[in-house]
C-alpha cells in the first residue's frame, strides 16, 4: 500500500473517531448549541416587535426581523460549535492521547484533519437544525437553487476557517476550561456583527470595527443568498478572504503546534 494510501486511511480513522466521539457524549455539542437557539427564540419573541420597528419601521413586523436574524444566528452557530472543538481537542491534549499518537505510525495531519472534518460535518448537521427552527418561527427564505447551494459552501467555508482556529486554541489550552476561556472570541464576536442590527444603527467609532471584522461581511453575504437580495462585491469578498485567510493562519498554527514536543 502507497503512503498515499495510508495516509488517506488514517485520515479516514480520525474522522470516524471524532464522528463516534460526538456521537457517543453529545452533551458538548448540545450544550454549545444551545445559546444560539435561545439567542434565536429571545430576540424574536421578546425583542422582535420593537427590533422589526428599528429595522424595517413602523408598524411594526416581526417577520422581517425573523428574516434579518436567522442568518447571524446561522453563522453565530458556527463559532459556537467551533468553540466546542477547541474544547475537545484540549480533552484529547490533557487526556494524553494526542501525546500517544505522535508516538504511533500513521500521518500526524490525519490526527487534526480528523477533528476539522468531524466539527465540519457536525457544525452542517446543526445549521440544519438552526434553519428547521427559523422555519418554524417564521423565516422565509428566498433563494434559488445555486443560492443555496452558494450559501451552503460560504458556512462550511467559514466553518472550517474557524474550526481550524479552534483546533489551534486547543493545542495551546493548559486545561479545557483554559480553552473555553482562550475561544471566547468565537462567540463574542458575532455579537459585535450585523447579527443582530445593521452596522448603520452603531456609533461611528465602533460601526468600522462591526463592519469589517470576520463575521460581518459573511452575514451580509449569507443574508443576500438567503433573502435573495444583493450582496454587495465588497461583503463576498472579504468573506471569501477572511474564511481563506483564517483557514491557512489556522492551519500553520495548528502543524507549529502540533509537531512540537509534548507538554510535560
Amino acid at each position: 500500500m502507497s503512503l498515499a494510501s495510508h495516509a488517506f486511511r488514517d485520515h479516514l480513522t480520525m474522522l470516524r473517531r471524532t464522528l463516534l466521539h460526538a456521537r457517543r457524549y453529545p452533551s458538548l455539542t448540545l450544550n454549545v448549541l444551545l445559546t444560539p437557539v435561545m439567542l434565536l427564540l429571545l430576540f424574536v419573541y421578546v425583542f422582535g416587535n420593537v427590533m422589526s420597528a428599528g429595522i424595517a419601521g413602523a408598524p411594526a413586523d416581526r417577520s422581517e426581523y425573523v428574516a434579518y436574524l436567522v442568518p447571524g444566528i446561522l453563522l453565530m452557530t458556527v463559532g459556537m460549535i467551533s468553540l466546542g472543538t477547541a474544547v475537545s481537542v484540549a480533552t484529547d491534549m490533557t487526556e494524553g492521547i494526542m501525546a500517544r499518537f505522535r508516538t504511533m505510525a500513521i500521518s500526524r495531519a490525519s490526527v487534526l484533519i480528523g477533528h476539522v472534518i468531524g466539527s465540519v460535518i457536525q457544525t452542517l448537521l446543526a445549521l440544519v437544525l438552526v434553519l428547521g427552527i427559523g422555519l418554524a418561527i417564521g423565516f422565509r427564505p428566498d433563494a434559488t437553487l445555486t443560492e443555496w447551494i452558494a450559501a451552503a459552501g460560504l458556512m462550511a467555508l467559514v466553518s472550517l476557517a474557524l474550526t481550524w482556529i479552534a483546533v489551534g486554541i486547543g493545542l495551546v489550552s493548559p486545561n479545557p476550561e483554559g480553552a473555553s476561556n482562550i475561544g471566547l472570541p468565537l462567540t463574542m464576536l458575532p455579537l459585535l456583527s450585523s447579527a443582530f442590527v445593521p452596522v448603520d444603527a452603531m456609533p461611528g467609532w465602533f460601526r468600522w470595527f462591526a463592519e469589517y471584522q470576520p463575521f460581518s461581511p459573511a452575514i451580509e453575504t449569507l443574508r443576500g443568498l438567503l433573502l435573495g437580495s444583493g450582496i454587495g462585491t465588497t461583503n463576498a469578498v472579504l468573506a471569501v478572504a477572511w474564511s481563506l485567510g483564517l483557514s491557512l493562519l489556522g492551519y500553520l498554527w495548528c502543524r507549529a503546534q502540533f509537531t512540537r514536543e509534548p507538554r510535560r
